[in-house]
């Protein structure tokens, strides 16, 4: 099973599950990973057809190092185990479940992902699930969500649907969402989660995405979701840090494996005293740096 550091993932890019062209391009788009979806950008009467589709493409084509990610239909849908019965065995790296609302809609999925890797011979716990917290019972209830399956990958928030449930109108700004948002972040980091931030939909407006992830990194999300190829690289630009934060980050764990090495427990960088945490957000740092192609010292 994967761990979390082996996947880091700033962007995840949304493609409707009935599109082939894009579906075969997954690959050169840029972003760390696809969101091939089978939800909302799918009318009912093609539901059957974009899951054929979907569940050839991870069958047969190479999707290089981009993590595959299926959204599948919800619980409260009569796709929701058709959905599970054929992608499943597809082999996708995770599942994006929407509208999660408690620890029992995690856990059905769980059980039938889990018969269906038995079935197929897949590695258990292989299939990850991403938990879209929509509602305003499933924030009340994220970390119970989070706790409630070691299948779960992440915590991601669907901003539009969470909006229209509070009955609030989303501002570019985005501060009526910033309870919700802290609230899926520390959720998801209490649990050991990735945490996913919502999409940005005015696709014409990049200053407006770029505040957006900025904010998403503020707050501590992992990674964000992206509906068009044109937001990849602002989000990158987002999570990319600055040079004096790598050259901190590298000294940060030069010193940590020097006092490892030397039997110490106690780390002193820059003439302070640092800690286990600090060390790991360091080594995020790096592999951040890493990610967007800059030079990071091998340590």
């Amino acid at each position: 099973m994967k761990t979390l550091m082996d996947c880091p993932r700033r962007s995840l890019l949304y493609i409707p599950g009935n599109n082939p062209g894009m579906i075969q391009n997954c690959a050169i788009y840029g972003s760390d990973g696809v969101l091939l979806d089978l939800e909302d950008s799918i009318s009912i009467s093609e539901k059957d057809s974009a899951r054929k589709l979907v569940k050839h493409a991870l069958r047969t084509l190479d999707f290089g190092a981009v993590e595959r990610v299926v959204r599948i239909n919800g619980l409260d849908t009569p796709f929701f185990k058709d959905d599970l019965e054929e992608i499943v065995p597809a082999r996708p790296d995770a599942v994006r479940i929407p509208k999660i609302d408690s620890p029992d809609d995690v856990r059905t999925a769980d059980a039938i992902i889990t018969r269906l890797e038995q079935e197929h011979g897949m590695e258990p716990g292989s299939v990850r699930i991403h938990a879209m917290l929509e509602t305003a019972r499933a924030i009340m209830n994220a970390n119970p969500i989070a706790a409630s399956s070691p299948r779960i990958l992440g915590l991601t928030i669907g901003g539009q649907d969470l909006a229209a449930d509070l009955g609030i109108r989303i501002t570019r700004e985005g501060f009526e969402l910033l309870y919700a948002r802290s609230a899926v972040v520390l959720a998801a980091k209490a649990n050991g989660l990735l945490a996913f931030d919502t999409v940005y939909t005015d696709i014409n407006n990049l200053d407006g995405l770029r505040e957006q992830a900025a904010m998403s990194v503020a707050l501590g999300f992992s990674g964000k979701a992206a509906i068009h190829p044109s937001q990849i690289a602002v989000i990158h630009e987002a999570f990319t840090p600055e040079e004096k934060e790598i050259r901190k980050a590298e000294r940060i764990v030069r010193g940590a494996k020097e006092a490892e090495e030397r039997g110490l427990g106690v780390v002193a960088v820059d003439g302070r005293m640092v800690d286990a945490p600090v060390v790991a957000q360091a080594m995020r740092t790096l592999e951040l740096a890493r990610l967007a192609g800059m030079e990071v010292e091998s340590l």
